[in-house]
Order: structure tokens, then C-alpha cells, then sequence
């Protein structure tokens, strides 16, 4: 899935399914993405400000450049290399 830029700040995208999705430069500032799964997604400088990862599947995905400032990642499965 190919969200390369896209502006979700705020949205509500609890349990989506974002398995390998790229959201490289995505704006996702205050969104709500707690029990998401973003396995092996690409969040290469995303902005992920405010953001709520409560037990969200990180597993493999990238988040190099990422801006994780006051993001909740309570719970948050960060293992299999996700990259910080």
C-alpha cells in the first residue's frame, strides 16, 4: 500500500492493517494508531508527533528519521530490527 507523503494527522486508524505499507514523509501527527499493525511498513521520515502506538505490531518496520516526539508507545512490539 503506497501512502508515500500522505496526510493522517489525527485520523482514527485503530486495528488497521498496515502490514508493509510505506509511509515514507506521511504525516501522522495525533493520529490514533493503537493495535495497528505496521509490520515491515516503511515509516522513513514520518512524522509521527503525538501519535498513539499503544500495542501497535512494529515489528521490522523502519523507522529511521522518524519524528517520535510525545508518540505513546506503550505496549508497542518493537522487535525483529525496527529501525529507530
Amino acid at each position: 500500500m503506497n501512502l508515500d507523503g500522505a496526510d493522517l494527522s489525527g485520523a482514527n486508524l485503530t486495528n488497521a492493517n498496515l502490514r508493509g505499507a510505506d509511509l515514507t514523509n506521511a504525516n501522522l501527527t495525533n493520529t490514533d494508531l493503537s493495535g495497528v499493525c505496521l509490520e515491515g511498513a516503511d515509516l522513513t521520515s514520518a512524522d509521527l508527533m503525538g501519535a498513539n502506538l499503544t500495542n501497535a505490531n512494529l515489528r521490522g518496520a523502519d523507522l529511521s528519521s522518524a519524528q517520535l516526539e510525545r508518540a505513546n508507545l506503550t505496549d508497542a512490539n518493537l522487535r525483529g530490527g525496527a529501525n529507530l
